[in-house]
């Protein structure tokens, strides 16, 4: 008794020099525990709420200190919670709003349909700088286009820019031309998405044989004398 140490432990220290693992203590629950839920409320009502009204830590310690008389937990206590709560409650609810992954193939065929835009480009000319557009044909299929460079985005060479791609790439699609801007070739813009086309832009299609989307299909007989 003289070192204040039992027989027992003697005992043990005898059979054993390894001491034994000591147990764990039972975690102790955080302060926090009966307003939890409360501050996962707040959190949820953030998920759909403007940046500027989403709820900071001052604004959650003082709900929960007007409406639940809460006033235990620290400033510092609340935002640990809050950091580790707020991206799982994110996770949790894009988890049930999450949708089958899918996708609808799109099936191209060679010299069918193409695409045309006008886009700016800027170019150094003589010492200056000036902005330009560029015409673009690109065919659907294989992705082969020709680019074509103009001072304006006028109707002159949007005609142009097609007859350059039509005689690059040896014909006309067959199908059909989409148009991300026609504005070159319409007159006047009518309800929704209906359009007056251009008398010349109508005599160029007429030449061409060209139908752009929306349409008739034309029939194989006239795809036949349109393609080269």
């Amino acid at each position: 008794m003289r070192f204040k140490v039992s027989r027992n432990t003697v005992k043990k220290a005898l059979e054993s020099p390894v001491p034994p693992k000591r147990k764990a203590p039972p975690p102790r629950k955080s302060v926090l525990e009966p307003v939890k839920g409360f501050i996962d409320a707040m959190l949820r009502e953030d998920l759909d709420a403007p940046a500027k009204q989403k709820h900071t830590i001052p604004r959650i310690m003082e709900r929960l200190a007007a409406e639940h008389d809460f006033e235990l937990g620290r400033q510092t206590t609340v935002w640990e919670y809050v950091r580790k709560r707020r991206p799982e409650i994110k996770a949790e609810a894009l988890e049930g709003r999450r949708h089958l992954d899918g996708m609808v193939p799109q099936a191209k065929r060679p010299g069918e349909e193409a695409e045309v835009d006008f886009a700016d480009f800027w170019l150094d000319l003589a010492g200056q700088r000036r902005k330009c557009v560029l015409f673009t044909l690109r065919l659907s299929y294989s992705g082969k286009a020709v680019h074509r460079g103009y001072a304006t985005a006028s109707q002159e060479a949007f005609l142009e820019g097609h007859v350059e791609a039509f005689t690059v790439l040896g014909g006309v699609p067959s199908v059909h031309i989409r148009y991300d801007n026609l504005k070159p070739a319409v007159k006047q813009v009518l309800f929704g998405r209906s359009r007056l086309e251009s008398a010349r832009w109508a005599s160029f299609k007429s030449w061409y044989v060209h139908f752009p989307v929306g349409s008739l299909v034309p029939s194989s007989a006239l795809v036949a004398s349109a393609v080269a």
